[in-house]
């Protein structure tokens, strides 16, 4: 989503990096260029410059003017500013209560059963009993939606399809929560409009009635300036403690989502990409403002590595590897564990230095759909034995799997590479090379 406006930074700090000589309308000029990328990039334009008064005030404060290197500490104060824009910390969800309560609100498909589902599984993963709870009286599909997303993550769904009492329902929840020892409750509510008086008031009910722990305002990210207006609005109302950013992963411009924790003084706490019960991030906003820099986020691909990659299987991946005995099973399963990690290209966006390389290429989880299909078109044996595959197995896996021959052998090559690079590293711990290499 912030591709465009990681470019069109890039291009403001040209002007600074390119000077031989550095001057105060150098820094006036990178000032007023990094503004435009931001109202460009549908940022609030009194956000904007108040962003970027304080970032002219800081480099003229640091001395940016002498600085051996004037472009990085620039830029270096933005991604300060950026930080701080974003709420400067992270803010965890509010979890006390017996049970604890977290109250979802939103508008209409700004992505609310999806979010509540993945909450659901992040809240799990902690060790925790919780139940969803259906409160859309008014989509019938969302009761379903919920269903499936429950048992997609393992989570016991609460619904009254007859019971057309939002706070009736929200509070039955609870009780039946309290007797099946369910220690956090998460109530999806019907999807709403902010002018629409009637359920603005009903959803005021609900939080009155069962006094949520957390009350957590969805928005989607692509709705640009409305999403800034709508979250004051809901606030004013609902006094919510939390944002969460849907369809991160969309081309919208997404400044919008920037100006949100001015607007409304609340912090956002969680952002979510693509339909995955796993695509789910804790928000922190110095790591967003690095990303939005294009200086990568390495912290957040290791914890999704962690979170997507079994503990056991990484041990006898591990083992294989070191008997130089791994195959295409091995390999296989390895590519699955990735696509549980998210979209390829947002993956490959958090390495510094990778997002600018891959921001043109057509990436997507799609793209191991041949490789994976090439290796399903293999019997057991030549899958442990890729070196028995001659011309004719070649020919016949490339039928199985809709592929070229080519492609075939492509992939056979690559993993026989990957392979011989692997028996190398190999030796090289065993003679204490790889050790010395690495001091």
């Amino acid at each position: 989503m912030f591709e465009n406006l990681q470019s069109k930074l890039d291009k403001a700090f040209k002007t600074l990096k390119g000077q031989g000589r550095i001057t105060e309308i150098n820094v006036a000029a990178t000032v007023k260029e990094v503004r435009r990328a931001l109202t460009d990039a549908d940022v609030n334009y009194k956000v904007a410059k108040d962003v970027t008064d304080r970032v002219k005030e800081k480099a003229l404060d640091r001395k940016v003017l002498i600085a051996v290197e004037p472009g990085q500490l620039f830029v270096k104060i933005v991604q300060e500013e950026l930080t701080d824009l974003m709420g400067g910390e992270a803010q965890p969800i509010n979890l006390k209560g017996d049970p604890a309560v977290v109250l979802i609100a939103g508008l209409q498909g700004s992505g609310k059963t999806t979010f509540s589902g993945k909450l659901a599984s992040y809240i799990k993963k902690q060790g925790r009993n919780v139940l969803l709870v259906a409160c859309d009286i008014y989509r019938p599909a969302a009761i379903d939606q919920l269903k499936v997303l429950g048992e997609q993550v393992g989570v016991e769904v609460y619904s009254e399809p007859d019971n057309k009492n939002a706070v009736q329902i929200a509070q039955n929840a609870i009780s039946h929560a309290k007797k099946t020892n369910k220690k956090i409750v998460i109530v999806d509510t019907a999807g709403r409009l902010a002018v629409d008086e009637a359920m603005m008031q009903e959803i005021e009910q609900v939080k009155k009635a069962i006094n949520p722990s957390e009350t957590l305002f969805v928005v989607d990210s692509m709705t640009g300036q409305d999403a800034v207006n709508t979250a004051k609005t809901f606030n004013d109302r609902l006094d919510f403690d939390g944002v969460v950013l849907t369809k991160l992963d969309g081309d919208a411009r997404g400044g919008a989502a920037l100006s949100i924790r001015a607007v409304v003084s609340k912090p956002i706490k969680f952002m979510s990409t693509g339909e995955k019960m796993e695509a789910l991030d804790v928000f922190y906003p110095d790591r967003m403002a690095s990303r939005i820099l294009g200086m990568g986020d390495v912290i957040s691909l290791v914890e999704r590595a962690q979170q997507a990659f079994d503990d056991d299987e990484a041990r006898r991946i591990n083992a294989k590897m070191r008997k130089n005995q791994f195959d295409f099973n091995d390999f296989l399963s390895q590519l699955q564990q990735i696509k549980k990690m998210g979209n390829i290209k947002d993956l490959l966006g958090m390495i510094p230095g990778m997002g600018k390389m891959v921001k043109d290429l057509d990436l997507d989880n799609a793209s191991f759909a041949p490789i994976e299909a090439i290796i399903s078109s293999m019997t057991p044996k030549e899958r442990e034995r890729p070196d028995m595959i001659d011309k004719s197995r070649k020919r016949r896996i490339a039928l199985g799997s809709g592929t070229s021959e080519q492609q075939v052998t492509n992939l056979l090559k690559q993993f026989d590479e990957m392979r011989k690079m692997m028996k190398k590293m190999n030796q090289m711990q065993a003679s204490g090379k790889l050790a010395k290499m690495m001091k």
